[in-house]
């Protein structure tokens, strides 16, 4: 089986005097979710674009699977599904017709392209409006055939631009329902947001750009903990069943745990006095404790928290 990669080497883009990107360094490996922050004109939609040909570069290469994008277009993108700044949809077409048309462009075989729209739709839960208009739909569901479209041909890479902005917070629960589920597949997805608390709850890793720049890129606890050591250690702890008062107790006198919130019956967190070693240490001896623990993840106030510091810093 591939292990679906995305990377960039050196890649710049620049307007005139403006630079957009600059010298891009960075490599993603495996099927992971990467989310990609940093605040407005940072160059995270320049970087997508890039990785895409939908521009290019001024200097530098991106590589998708190992394929240069600029020189082997059409190889590159053939694993690639991308959902970038919303496109519109014809209002008055009906999903299975856009999806239809979507497949077409993107080379489905003529004998698969009823079968891969079925499994599009299907991924995203929007089985009952195939023969609806998508005019007289919700943006939220729109949104959701937007990521069906980005799922035809089965991509290995899915870039995602903010995909629940502008939405509800039924539609933004709905569209990180189906991330959720692309993530148990093997599929590499890299998506840009604004949104700390969804990257905390869907990402396993997170890379920084201000200015053109990377700042930072590798696991949320690691990125946390390089930039704010001030929160480095907080950890939201969830569990199974309701935790007992004796047992937080307990939990309290942990070596390596400088202090307890509890959230509500079933969640806390943790603030640490370490980084990536101390949760290692201090998650083995919870176990220990037989707490019926199913989550153990930097939370996301801790994530926002470094945001802010780091952003802070690079006005």
């Amino acid at each position: 089986m591939n292990v679906p990669s995305i990377q960039a080497i050196s890649l710049t883009k620049k307007y005139g005097s403006f630079t957009a990107l600059s010298n891009l360094n960075i490599k993603i490996e495996g099927a992971k979710c990467v989310g990609f922050l940093g605040p407005n004109g940072a160059g995270k939609t320049t970087t997508l674009k890039l990785f895409t040909d939908m521009i290019r570069p001024t200097s530098g290469q991106a590589f998708i699977n190992g394929i240069d994008v600029h020189k082997e277009k059409k190889k590159a993108l053939a694993s690639v599904g991308t959902l970038i700044e919303t496109p519109q949809i014809y209002p008055s077409l009906t999903e299975r017709e856009a999806l239809l048309m979507v497949a077409e462009i993107k080379g489905v075989p003529p004998d698969s392209l009823e079968k891969s729209v079925k499994e599009v739709v299907d991924k995203v839960k929007m089985q009952a409006w195939l023969d609806k208009k998508i005019g007289k739909m919700s943006k939220g569901m729109q949104q959701r055939i937007n990521v069906a479209a980005a799922l035809l041909g089965d991509p290995e890479v899915v870039l995602l631009d903010e995909p629940t902005s502008g939405l509800d917070p039924r539609g933004m629960s709905e569209v990180r329902d189906i991330i959720k589920d692309l993530k148990k597949e093997n599929r590499l997805i890299f998506m840009s947001s604004h949104i700390l608390s969804e990257v905390s709850e869907m990402c396993d890793e997170v890379a920084m750009i201000d200015h053109g720049k990377l700042l930072a890129y590798g696991p949320i606890e690691d990125v946390v903990s390089r930039f704010s050591d001030k929160h480095a250690g907080v950890v939201e702890v969830s569990l199974i069943k309701p935790i007992k008062d004796s047992a937080l107790k307990r939990i309290r006198t942990i070596n390596g745990v400088r202090s307890l919130e509890k959230l509500d019956t079933r969640r806390f967190n943790l603030k640490l006095s370490g980084g990536i070693k101390t949760q290692q240490a201090v998650l083995a001896k919870l176990v220990k404790l037989n707490i019926g623990i199913i989550g153990f993840k930097p939370s996301s106030s801790a994530l926002e928290e470094t945001y802010l510091s780091v952003f802070k810093e690079t006005v």
